[in-house]
């Protein structure tokens, strides 16, 4: 039996790497699209100010790109490394969309980036725009064929395991890309993006604008990111719905531990607004509940019920004893026993097997699986509901709060007085981590609640994992953690410095640390 504990440390190693990338990644989906939208305004008006626009925020966009490479590239080693039996298994399937995303999506936008940065006095205005807007699509693409990826671990759907290998094998190639749940987690998760372009844009504004420096700069960045933003806090608050319908239909155990739903409740379902969980009593203390909502979430009904986790551990009961049996099938075969009718009967029992190996956990033979071993892997079957209850509730609430920074940014923007508004440039400013850590709250989320599968209901996470030692894994990950450290360190660094030098520094020539506020800078006269 696999070590608990280097399950536990190649878990918690993938999940530090996977937190230092996802750092960056939003900033790139939002800033793209950021820089298209401003390239196009200065290719249909000619002013200057707009190219002064692109360029000063596309240098913030290249900085945090280079740097989101850097980790992205890690991520992708760690799964033959960490995670050499899930890639066997699942490697046909999984690695598909990951090939494409680095040979079309990945070399798509590195390839533009390039034309970006170094085309702006070799290609004309025309051909230079259609190089940033192929930026922001490849950016996208690659969030695309990453999510599709993940989606199938949430959802795996279009393929089949089969006997012969020993692997899961695809079946449908167009099921993997149209799973509703890869579509769903794109859609939001690139909203998510755009959110966090936005909130980057509108707090550096901001700060020029409590700073009185670059003010037509800042006032044009500002009308252009709160506008964005407020169509994009928008989406992913539409699509956050959206994906709660789709964990209600398809990954029932993961809404019911967002929820902290210990039993069934019947329709119309009520929201849990607040509480304190308890895993061990399975009930939640001091609940405030809001009545019908959950099941307008879950079911867009108010006449269906929403399973609770109590219910949910029956029928895994039921699934694992199914995959006792599907893995003493299994067994034969494997030993020459080729019947028809044992083929037939491994194949009625297949789509349990999966709960079968749970209990690989508490035995090397999950055939004969004593009553004690069953009650622990059926225990087990749910994931810790506790992280699973407030990061979702950190995540919403950070997303109501930009909501109505964004709001408050677009109205005073379209009335002219943003500069006016002291408080709010002030809020934004302080109010810049939110997006990144709601941001990490989803991904959380989605992936704790996942738990105890790598890939959802067919392998259990403990048997996906490299036979290395633990003491290599504490070596990689104090350099992980450090080397990743001095990255954030760098593009802090890099990000500060270049955005309180400000646009003008475009047209000085040399970068001027400190200017007097009231001077009149380079890129105000255009």
């Amino acid at each position: 039996m696999i070590s608990e504990h280097l399950v536990d440390m190649s878990r918690l190693q993938f999940a530090i790497t996977a937190f230092y990338h996802f750092l960056f990644v939003p900033l790139t989906l939002g800033l793209s699209f950021i820089l298209a939208i401003m390239e196009s305004v200065y290719v249909m008006t000619g002013k200057q100010v707009y190219q002064d626009m692109v360029k000063f925020w596309g240098k913030l966009f290249g900085i945090n790109f280079a740097l989101g490479v850097t980790t992205g590239l890690t991520m992708e080693f760690q799964f033959g490394t960490n995670w050499a039996y899930y890639s066997h298994y699942v490697g046909d399937i999984f690695g598909a969309p990951l090939a494409i995303e680095g040979l079309m999506a990945f070399f798509l936008e590195s390839t533009f980036i390039g034309l970006f940065f170094f085309g702006w006095d070799r290609l004309s205005r025309i051909q230079h725009l259609m190089v940033t807007w192929l930026v922001a699509i490849g950016s996208n693409m690659s969030a695309l064929w990453i999510l599709i990826a993940n989606g199938w671990m949430q959802n795996p759907v279009g393929a089949e395991f089969n006997f012969d290998t020993m692997r899961m094998e695809m079946m449908s190639f167009t099921e993997v890309i149209f799973n509703p749940v890869a579509q769903v987690k794109f859609v939001h998760t690139v909203s998510a993006g755009y959110v966090t372009g936005a909130m980057f844009v509108l707090a550096i504004s901001a700060y020029f604008m409590l700073k009185k420096r670059d003010l037509p700069f800042a006032r044009r960045s500002f009308a252009i990111a709160s506008s964005f933003g407020l169509a994009s806090i928008l989406s992913v608050i539409v699509l956050g719905d959206e994906s709660g319908y789709e964990i209600g239909d398809v990954q029932k155990v993961k809404l019911a531990a967002i929820e902290a739903e210990w039993e069934t409740q019947e329709a119309p379902a009520a929201f849990t607004l607040i509480g304190l969980p308890d895993q061990e009593a399975m009930e939640t203390d001091y609940a405030v509940r809001i009545p019908a909502v959950l099941g307008l979430i879950a079911t867009r009904s108010v006449s269906e019920e929403v399973k609770g986790l109590k219910d949910l551990m029956a029928e895994h009961e039921k699934r694992i004893r199914n995959g006792m049996l599907a893995y003493a099938l299994l067994t034969q075969i494997k030993a020459g026993d080729r019947s028809e009718d044992t083929i037939a009967a491994f194949r009625e029992k297949v789509d349990d097997l999966g709960f079968g190996l749970l209990l690989k956990k508490y035995t090397d033979n999950p055939a004969n699986a004593t009553e004690e071993q069953i009650a622990l892997a059926t225990k087990n079957s749910i994931p810790r509901v506790a992280p699973m209850f407030f990061t979702f509730r950190i995540m919403v609430g950070l997303g109501f709060l930009m909501l109505i920074l964004i709001g408050l940014s677009f109205y005073y923007s379209a009335k002219g007085t943003a500069e006016r508004q002291k408080y709010l440039l002030r809020a934004l400013i302080i109010a810049l981590p939110a997006p990144w850590i709601a941001c990490e709250m989803g991904w959380f989320v989605a992936e704790f609640g996942r738990q105890p599968w790598s890939i959802g209901e067919i392998l259990p996470t403990h048997l996906s994992v490299s036979t290395r030692s633990v003491e290599d894994l504490y070596m990689s990950l104090a350099a992980f953690i450090g080397f990743y450290s001095l990255l954030l360190v760098v593009e802090m660094y890099l990000m500060i410095r270049f955005a309180r030098l400000g646009p003008s520094a475009l047209h000085t020539g040399r970068y001027h640390w400190e200017q007097p506020e009231n001077q009149t800078q380079p890129a105000q006269a255009h």
